[in-house]
């Protein structure tokens, strides 16, 4: 990612987690989960694009607002690589374990949502390294 653009960094982060996601997903399938649930609604299921949406959307939103603030401001990177990973966690307790999915899809949903630490924490420090190589082009001269 040496070469990239902040704005390619957040791409690549995207399509990296909706990339790892899907075929977690999958695997989620072959080992037999069916991802059904009952919501408040009535019974309902988590599928591919749902995967995909929930694993993008947030990702992107948050990466972009790094991305954005952090020629500006260095605490955002130190931020982000807090709260990136302790969403994901939070998410898994808030969002997966609560449901009443079976054992193989709770694992698989689990596991996406843990799958974004790497992945979060790898584009933040990208998006750091070139924020701060814009932030040093402000300084300045003495």
């Amino acid at each position: 990612m040496a070469r990239l653009s902040r704005a390619a960094v957040v791409a690549l982060g995207g399509v990296t987690a909706v990339a790892v996601n899907l075929v977690v997903y999958s695997v989620g399938r072959a080992a037999g989960g069916t991802f059904q649930f009952t919501s408040s609604s009535g019974p309902a299921e988590v599928d591919a694009v749902t995967i995909a949406g929930f694993t993008a959307v947030p990702l992107l939103v948050g990466l972009a607002a790094v991305a954005l603030l952090a020629p500006f401001a260095a605490w955002v990177v130190r931020a982000a690589l807090v709260v990136g990973p302790v969403l994901a966690v939070g998410t898994v307790a808030l969002m997966t374990l609560p449901t009443d999915l079976d054992t193989a899809s709770k694992a698989a949903l689990a596991l996406c949502h843990l799958a974004l630490i790497p992945i979060t924490i790898a584009a933040v420090v990208a998006i750091g390294r070139r924020a701060q190589a814009i932030r040093a082009t402000r300084a300045i001269p003495t």
